[in-house]
Formats: structure tokens, C-alpha cells, sequence
């Protein structure tokens, strides 16, 4: 009876650890993210560029809504925006670039996974990422398992990333990327409301009034 109470102990710890495996990890934040059909989240980015020496902070409101409608809000450069309204993406960046408007399809290759981080991570991402344990953690006194992606083909948008994602409910609190030029970009959820109302109304986007827009489409000939 021992033997067999022994033995009934150890697989219930090997299933324990097979259930924390850094591409489970990933998979359930995936599950997760695919869950919210809805979901508003507040956030800081910090950006560090190694060219340059130089790092910036920004604060905002992300909104996504399925299938494919996104906003980004920031509060800190106020003013700044980043919309896809399903057909287009818009990039509005009136701190940096006065007076223009980018314009780019929203089924441009990558263009939503650069601001959406279910877009860039939690698309089959054990299949898409060499996925490797980088232990614990915690954010905001949260507890959270850490996981690094490394891409098994070049995707443009990063070449590693490291995500926490929460241990009590499988949600991505924070995530940081590095891209071909070195440049780090880490986005802390600093508070996420899944499945909320959310107007169509957030998802569009009107060019101030003689603002110049730069068309993807009219170099890349679509």
C-alpha cells in the first residue's frame, strides 16, 4: 500500500512540473488572451536605445476588441494614438512627428503585433518561439512565471522577448522585446479589465485637418 501511495505521489508531482513547462506557460497566456473577447489595459512602455544612450517613458490606455480592432491612447505624450479600425492601422504621433499621420493596412505583416502584444507573442507561440524558462518574478507584488522567446525565423518585429505572465490567472502583466537595432521596449500592465464594453466609437480614427498622411500603400504599390 505504501508502494502504491508512493507512487501515486510521484506522478501527481511529475504532473505538476510537465504542467509548468515554460511552453505551457506560454500556451495557457495564449488561452488566456484568446479568452478576452474584450479587454482595456493600462500601461508603461519604457523604450531604451542603445544607439543613442537614450531612454523614454510613455504612458496609455490600450482597447482591443475582436476580431481586429485596437487603440492605443497615450496619456504620456498626451495626445499621441495608435488606431486599427479593421481596415487600417493609423499611427498619430503629434510629440515626435507634428502634423502627420501614417497609414498602413491592418493586414500589413506585423503592423498590429508591434502595439498588440497578443499579436506578438500569444499566436501559437510554442510553435512560432524557442521557448526557455527565465524563472519567477513579480510585478506589481503579483507572482509570475517568466518565460524568453526566441523567434525560429525572423519576424521583423523582435529578435528576443521575455513575458511575465501572472501564475493565479495565466495574463501577461509584462513583456519586453528587443528588435534588429538593439532598441528594448518594456510594457508593464499596470491594470487590465477583461471583457468590458467598449464603444465602436474608440475605434476610429479622423486625420487632423491638413495633417500629412504617408500612405504604406502608395510605396509598396498595393
Amino acid at each position: 500500500m505504501k508502494k502504491i501511495i508512493v507512487a501515486i505521489a510521484f506522478l501527481g508531482s511529475s504532473a505538476v512540473v510537465q504542467a509548468q513547462t515554460p511552453a505551457t506557460i506560454i500556451d495557457r497566456a495564449a488561452k488566456s488572451y484568446a479568452d478576452m473577447q474584450s479587454v482595456r489595459a493600462e500601461f508603461t512602455q519604457k523604450l531604451t536605445n542603445p544607439l543613442t544612450g537614450t531612454t523614454s517613458v510613455a504612458r496609455g490606455v490600450m482597447l482591443r476588441k475582436d476580431p481586429n480592432l485596437l487603440s492605443v491612447n497615450f496619456t504620456d505624450p498626451r495626445g499621441d494614438r495608435v488606431v486599427a479600425d479593421g481596415k487600417w492601422l493609423w499611427v498619430y504621433l503629434p510629440s515626435s512627428a507634428p502634423n502627420q499621420v501614417i497609414k498602413v493596412p491592418a493586414t500589413s505583416n506585423n503592423s498590429l503585433a508591434m502595439i498588440d502584444p497578443g499579436g506578438l507573442f500569444l499566436s501559437s507561440p510554442s510553435l512560432r518561439y524557442a521557448v526557455t524558462s527565465s524563472g519567477t518574478g513579480t510585478v506589481d507584488g503579483r507572482k509570475m512565471n517568466v518565460v524568453s522567446l526566441v523567434p525560429k525565423k525572423a519576424n521583423g518585429a523582435f529578435t528576443r522577448a521575455k513575458v511575465w505572465v501572472d501564475a493565479a490567472d495565466n495574463s501577461v502583466r509584462q513583456f519586453e522585446v528587443t528588435d534588429l537595432n538593439g532598441l528594448t521596449r518594456l510594457v508593464t500592465i499596470t491594470k487590465i479589465e477583461p471583457n468590458v464594453s467598449i464603444e465602436s466609437s474608440e475605434f476610429r480614427f479622423t486625420p487632423p485637418k491638413n495633417a500629412r498622411i504617408l500612405d504604406s500603400t502608395a510605396f509598396s504599390g498595393m
